[in-house]
């Protein structure tokens, strides 16, 4: 009797429980810290803005001066300083007002802007018609940061806003965790390398190309391992080659059932499965487990490996992840399952892929027993169509589509549901 697959949440939830994140920090200049995972909280060193300041161009005025102005009784005041960005004027008098542009500091005495489209200047003095409210076009001292709050907090994975928040409170560097290593390899007599020429039954390896771009994305440290041929004795040997400097191995094919498929018995040999066979489609032989470390190589630094060691150089095993050989599945079993992992190895918290509810523009009256992941491209009416080719070994539906519904096991969808839509530019960074 075969063993029941296990559904897709629960194989999820046990993939992150297994997750621990690398310990090792280092401090970086914060340009070099996007997609890097902070290992700390960061605080503000000062307030922002660190003065009152202007959103528009016009003039700061005190609005005493213009209390009683209207259309039919204008104010005129006298323009006595002009007030740059940068620059720091004096005390606004009675009757007077400022002639100040965006950002620049709002002198003593004022408590109001009024933007420049709403004055009209009549020689070296200004005519107003009506009052500004109280702080008008004023941005506050402190309004969007209090110096001392936290403005990142540790495990948030930076992006370029984050970056230029933490250059805007004056942070030079940052503490992060060391990035992931993950080695990665492919299985498989068929596979060539493009430029070679084709023989017959090969194919070429685009697994390869698609699975270390797609972890170089994540900003792991990858060592790619090519090619292995199709033997136990080969699998074996990549397996503790991978090991022996590495946090994750991540493997394309030989994770099924057939008599060429040795990653599984490899992986029992040189550690252990803790997981195999997911209820999805496409993606069902995606393997989990663990393998030994021997002996730890010596990096060569070429790519960053002379990083600090972590858990993977000081624990006695390696994360494995064995992916399905076809295209579509393996692309799809890394987005939704490999990225979360890697991300929480990282220490990274937020690692969920949120759906969005969109309209389905298709039917699909014939589901699957399984959850499927459907490839589809947002219309011009807003809408989801279908590729039409929904087939695992399709790998344009991954390049011509725009993301995945989320489909549960069972279910039929009717054009003008609303399905659960996973756009690739959340999966894909």
């Amino acid at each position: 009797m075969k063993p029941a697959l296990q559904p897709f949440d629960e194989a999820l939830a046990a993939l992150l429980a297994n997750a621990t994140p690398v310990t090792e920090t280092e401090t970086l200049d914060t340009l070099d810290c996007d997609v890097r995972v902070l290992a700390a909280d960061l605080r503000s060193t000062l307030n922002v803005p660190p003065h009152d300041n202007t959103q528009m161009d016009g003039y700061a005025v005190r609005r005493a001066d213009l209390s009683q102005a209207s259309e039919q009784a204008p104010v005129r005041l006298l323009v006595a300083q002009r007030i740059p960005a940068g620059h720091v004027g004096r005390p606004l008098a009675a009757g007077e007002a400022a002639r100040i542009f965006t950002g620049g500091l709002v002198p003593d005495g004022a408590d109001a802007i009024v933007m420049q489209e709403q004055a009209s200047v009549e020689g070296d003095h200004v005519v107003f018609t009506r009052c500004p409210e109280p702080g008008e076009w004023i941005r506050r001292l402190g309004e969007d940061i209090r110096a001392g709050s936290v403005i990142l907090p540790a495990g948030t994975r930076l992006s370029p806003q984050a970056t230029g928040l933490a250059a805007s409170v004056g942070l030079a560097r940052l503490p992060v965790r060391r990035r992931v290593r993950v080695a990665c390899f492919f299985t498989g007599d068929e596979l060539a390398m493009p430029g070679e020429p084709l023989r017959p039954g090969a194919i070429y390896n685009s697994n390869r190309f698609v699975l270390v771009s797609l972890l170089r994305r994540l900003g792991c440290v990858v060592h790619d391992l090519g090619n292995v041929p199709d033997s136990l004795q080969a699998t074996r040997d990549a397996l503790r080659r991978a090991a022996r400097d590495n946090d994750l191995i991540v493997t394309s094919g030989g994770v099924s059932v057939g008599e060429e498929d040795h990653v599984k018995p490899a992986v029992q040999a040189e550690g252990e499965l803790r997981l195999w066979q997911i209820a999805m489609k496409p993606g069902k032989p995606l393997a989990y487990g663990r393998v030994r470390r021997g002996p730890r190589g010596d990096a060569d630094g070429s790519d960053g490996s002379k990083e600090a060691g972590g858990q993977g150089a000081g624990s006695d095993f390696a994360h494995f992840i064995g992916l399905p050989g076809n295209p579509v599945s393996s692309f799809v079993t890394f987005v939704l399952m490999v990225r979360p992992f890697v991300l929480r190895l990282q220490g990274a918290d937020d690692v969920a892929s949120r759906a969005i509810a969109m309209r389905a523009d298709f039917d699909w009256p014939k589901p699957d027993r399984r959850r499927e992941f459907l490839r589809v491209r947002v219309n011009e009416r807003g809408g989801l169509e279908l590729f039409p080719n929904q087939s695992s070994g399709v790998l344009t539906s991954t390049v011509r589509g725009d993301g995945l519904v989320d489909n549960p096991a069972q279910h039929a969808i009717a054009a003008g549901d609303v399905v659960r839509y996973l756009p690739f530019t959340a999966l894909l960074n």
